[in-house]
C-alpha cells in the first residue's frame, strides 16, 4: 500500500523480514531488507524504480490497489540491477509506452537483462530535467559506478527529495520507513556495512559525487534511498558519514583474523592479541576466526581497523581455503592506509606466512616486515617474536 513520505510522494516498495542474503550469498542479511519504490503525484505521476523479481507481481498487484496504472506517465530507473528494476516486465504488460528514463548504459542494463522488449527507453544525463507539473521538476544526477555504471539519482524540486538510489541505503527493514523511527544503533550499523562491503571499493568516486551534490547547491530535506530507512531527520548526516567513510577511513582498532587446523595458529592469534592490549590498552581489538565469522560483518572490522594481523597454517604448501578466499574479497573492496601482518604455523614446507604477506600486498596493506612462522606448534621461542610484531604492527 501507499504509504506517504512528504507532500504528494508515497512509498509503494516491498518490506522483506524474510531476507537472509544478498547478491547470491555474497552479502549477509541479519535485519531484513527493502526495496524502496517512490510514487509522485503531481500533475504528472512518476514511479522511482521498482522492486526485486521474486515479488514483481506482487508489486503490480499493489499498485494496481492504488493507482490506475495507466495514469503513470513516467517511470525513472535510477539503477537496472534486478533488485530494482525487476518488476518492470510485469509493470510494462500493462502499459507498454510509458516512457522510462535512465542513463545510457542503463539501456544496456535492461536489455542485456531482459532483452529488447520495445519498451521506450529515454536516455537522461546529469542536469537533465523533467517537468512534472505544479512547478516542480525532476533533476537527474548520474552516479556512475556507485555501484553499478548505469546508476543515478533523481532529485524532485519543491520538495527537495533526493532519490538516491543505492548511495546511503542499507539492508535494513524499517515498518516505520523513517531514519528517526528507526533502532539507531542497528541503522548505524547496517549503514557502515552497506558501505563497506559494497561502496567501499569505490569511495574515490564517492568523494568526488558528493563534492558535486554540494555544488549544486540543492537543498535536500529528504534522502530517499532504494534499501533501508529514508533519511528525513537531518538527511545530510548520512552524506556527510560518507564524506568521513570514504577519506581512507580508520579507527584505534586492530583486528586479528586467522583459521586453524590443530589451534597451533589460534593460539598465536590471542597471544597476538592479548599482545596488542598490553602494547596499547586504548586500542580495540577484535578476533575472528574466518572460518565461523561472517564475511560481511568482519570486513566491517576491518575496515575500521588501522591495522590487520592475519594467521593462516601451511597446508598443501600453501594457506587455507578460508584465508585464500577471505584475502580475495579483501582485495576487492579496496581498503586504505592499512598495515597488516602474518602469522601462521607449518609442519615441513611452511609457505603460508610468505605467501600471506605477498597477498596482503596485493590487497593493498603495508605489510611488516615481522612475521611469526612457528613449525608445529607454537612454543616459548614463537611467543617471544610477537612483542616485536605487535610493536610494529601498532607504529604509528
Amino acid at each position: 500500500m501507499k504509504r506517504p513520505i512528504k507532500a504528494n510522494v508515497s512509498w509503494v516498495g516491498y518490506l522483506d523480514w524474510e531476507l537472509e542474503s544478498f547478491h547470491g550469498d555474497d552479502y549477509s542479511i541479519f535485519n531484513g531488507s527493502s526495496q524502496n519504490a517512490y510514487l509522485i503525484e503531481e500533475e504528472k505521476t512518476v514511479l522511482i524504480d521498482t522492486v526485486w523479481i521474486p515479488h514483481r507481481f506482487d508489486f503490480v498487484e499493489n499498485l494496481e490497489k492504488e493507482i490506475d496504472l495507466d495514469k503513470i506517465d513516467f517511470i525513472v530507473a535510477n539503477h537496472g540491477e534486478c533488485d530494482h528494476s525487476g518488476a518492470l516486465t510485469a509493470l510494462m504488460e500493462k502499459i507498454p509506452n510509458t516512457p522510462i528514463y535512465c542513463t545510457q548504459s542503463a539501456v544496456q542494463s535492461l536489455k542485456g537483462q531482459y532483452g529488447d522488449r520495445g519498451w521506450d527507453l529515454r536516455v537522461v544525463k546529469t542536469g537533465d530535467t523533467l517537468d512534472i507539473g505544479h512547478g516542480k521538476q525532476l533533476v537527474f544526477l548520474e552516479m556512475k559506478m556507485l555501484h553499478w555504471p548505469d546508476s543515478m539519482a533523481t532529485y524532485l524540486t519543491g520538495d527537495n527529495i533526493l532519490f538516491s538510489n543505492d548511495a546511503f541505503g542499507q539492508h535494513f527493514a524499517v515498518e516505520e520507513l523513517f531514519n528517526d523511527k528507526a533502532d539507531q544503533c542497528l541503522l548505524y550499523k547496517e549503514a557502515i556495512k552497506y558501505y563497506v562491503n559494497i561502496l567501499n571499493p569505490f569511495s574515490p568516486l564517492v568523494k568526488r559525487k558528493i563534492e558535486e551534490i554540494k555544488g549544486l547547491d540543492l537543498p535536500i530535506d529528504v534522502i530517499a534511498p532504494s534499501h533501508g530507512a529514508i533519511w528525513r531527520e537531518n538527511p545530510m548526516q548520512i552524506v556527510e558519514q560518507y564524506a568521513i567513510w570514504a577519506d581512507a577511513y580508520q579507527e584505534n582498532q586492530i583486528t586479528v583474523c586467522y583459521d586453524t587446523m590443530w589451534e597451533g595458529t589460534s593460539k598465536l592469534a590471542h597471544a597476538i592479541a592479548n599482545e596488542i592490549h598490553n602494547q596499547s590498552p586504548e586500542t580495540v581489538v577484535k578476533v575472528f576466526n574466518v572460518a565461523k565469522s561472517d564475511k560481511n560483518e568482519v570486513m566491517t572490522e576491518i575496515f575500521k581497523s588501522r591495522a590487520i594481523a592475519l594467521g593462516s597454517p601451511t597446508v598443501s604448501n600453501s594457506i587455507l581455503s578460508s584465508v585464500a578466499g577471505f584475502l580475495e574479497f579483501a582485495k576487492q573492496l579496496k581498503f586504505k592506509n592499512k598495515r597488516a601482518a602474518a602469522f601462521g604455523c607449518y609442519g615441513w614446507s611452511g609457505e603460508s606466512v610468505k605467501i600471506l604477506k605477498e597477498k596482503l600486498a596485493e590487497a593493498g596493506f603495508t605489510v611488516t616486515e615481522e612475521e611469526i612462522r612457528s613449525q608445529w606448534n607454537p612454543g616459548k621461542a614463537d611467543f617471544a617474536q610477537v612483542p616485536a610484531l605487535v610493536k610494529e604492527l601498532i607504529a604509528k
